[in-house]
């Protein structure tokens, strides 16, 4: 199913109401790329169910759930389109999958219609412990004026430039950057925006973020109602276009390389460094916690975490030992 087909034919005939689970994701207004992951997730299974251990769903244990967990972690796994695949999963993905493996259990309880194990029966993996890193307050600087140096054609110059600015200046996802509209944008630079989940949340531009919107509106010559369009190929067709998130994080992968930067630097590392040199600041992590809309301050404090300079500075100040 592609994410805006909203059919399920052939969804996963051996999982049983699997249709009428999709059905009901999409009927409690869940976005398409959540229902997108549910399908794709529970086609897997159903995959692996059919074609690796050659059971039906009424005789899974959960001997078989360990067993499904080891097929998602090998180099061997199918993709749910019974394709081979090309990477490891990270573990994240496989706990993604976990869930929703959980959550279409849970529907069938709720169906009244028997399960051969319980959800909370389904425990997910270990997930790695990765070292917080941010790149320089001075080297992200150089990566979100690096278009204007970088980029031949002065439009999208200015536009790359005001994305950049954009995602730094508020902390916003890039989905939400992508998707943003003129009219969301008000005289003092607030935009009132609808994030994941559909919570909606207001975030603040800067002044150096609104001057160079600013910019890059004055050279457009379009009607189209987003705030950011490309100039060409099949997304400038549209009659209402808007650039593409594949296309903003192939452009910070060029700029990177081409300024020389070691630390990995995407789309999101401007979302943790606008929350990390927040907290750097002084500023109150509730009042980070809602700039970037999370709900659980918990998910904050993953984004805050200090830098390694501002470490080593803490370190050097009080550190009882340190003359």
């Amino acid at each position: 199913m592609s994410k805006s087909s909203g059919k399920y034919k052939n969804s996963g005939a051996n999982l049983p109401l699997m249709d009428d689970f999709l059905l009901h994701i999409q009927a409690n207004n869940y976005s398409a790329e959540t229902l997108y992951n549910y399908e794709r997730d529970l086609k897997t299974f159903g995959s692996f169910l059919l074609h690796e251990v050659c059971l039906p769903f009424s005789d899974v244990t959960k001997k078989t759930i360990e067993q499904f967990k080891a097929y998602l972690n090998s180099t061997d796994r199918k993709t749910a389109e019974g394709q081979a695949a090309q990477m490891k999963l990270k573990s994240g993905s496989v706990n993604r999958t976990l869930s929703s493996l959980r959550r279409y259990l849970s529907y069938l309880i709720d169906m009244d219609q028997k399960t051969p194990i319980a959800p909370g029966s389904i425990k997910l993996i270990r997930m790695e412990k990765y070292h917080s890193r941010v790149s320089e307050l001075k080297d992200l600087v150089k990566l979100i004026e690096s278009p204007m140096k970088y980029e031949r054609q002065k439009v999208v110059a200015l536009r790359n430039r005001a994305m950049l600015e954009t995602l730094f200046a508020s902390g916003m996802r890039i989905s939400e950057l992508i998707n943003l509209k003129r009219v969301q944008i008000d005289a003092t630079g607030r935009v009132f925006i609808r994030g994941k989940g559909k919570k909606q949340r207001f975030i603040y531009l800067t002044e150096r973020a609104k001057k160079h919107i600013e910019n890059y509106l004055s050279a457009r010559d379009d009607d189209s109602t987003y705030l950011f369009v490309p100039e060409k190929g099949q997304n400038a067709m549209k009659k209402d276009k808007k650039i593409s998130a594949n296309y903003l994080q192939m452009k910070i992968k060029k700029y990177r390389e081409l300024l020389g930067m070691n630390v990995p630097t995407s789309a999101h590392s401007l979302r943790h460094g606008f929350a990390t040199y927040l907290a750097e600041q002084g500023a109150n992590p509730a009042a980070i916690q809602i700039l970037l809309g999370h709900e659980s301050l918990d998910t904050t404090t993953k984004y805050v975490h200090a830098s390694d300079k501002y470490a080593e500075d803490t370190h050097k100040k009080f550190h009882p030992l340190s003359e």
